[in-house]
């Protein structure tokens, strides 16, 4: 069982910036990636960005540029760094983890199927 804890989320003016936490506990030894998902009110959960034990990362194509996935080891945590934050980016931010073995590359985790543990989500909101 793996428990994970989205932080970060909030208010922000469109042009900020926010930094996204998502910390995991329990047993994690057998995570082979982590993903961030995201879902806007009325609209289906869409893929953000990934990352696997080896650091290969994946985005969505409409992510590119503007979103960063990382992790931390040590505190077993991963980030998702946002800029110039847009209307559209509005959602309910959830991190995932799918337990192994799997591809080694993150294009086997685009899809929100593929993940075993899903987070409660932190809001963001993005202000005109």
């Amino acid at each position: 069982q793996v428990q994970l804890v989205e932080s970060g989320g909030g208010l922000v003016q469109a042009g900020g910036s926010l930094r996204l936490s998502c910390a995991a506990s329990g047993r994690t030894f057998s995570t082979y990636a982590m993903g961030w998902f995201r879902q806007a009110p009325g609209k289906e959960r869409e893929f953000v960005a990934a990352i696997t034990w080896n650091d290969n990362t994946c985005y969505a194509d409409s992510m590119k540029g503007r979103f960063t996935i990382s992790r931390d080891n040590a505190k077993n945590t991963v980030y998702l760094e946002i800029i110039s934050l847009k209307s559209e980016d509005t959602a309910v931010y959830y991190c995932a983890s799918a337990l192994g073995p799997g591809y080694r590359y993150c294009g086997s985790f685009l899809v929100a199927g593929r993940y075993d543990y899903w987070g409660q989500g932190t809001q963001v909101t993005v202000s005109s």
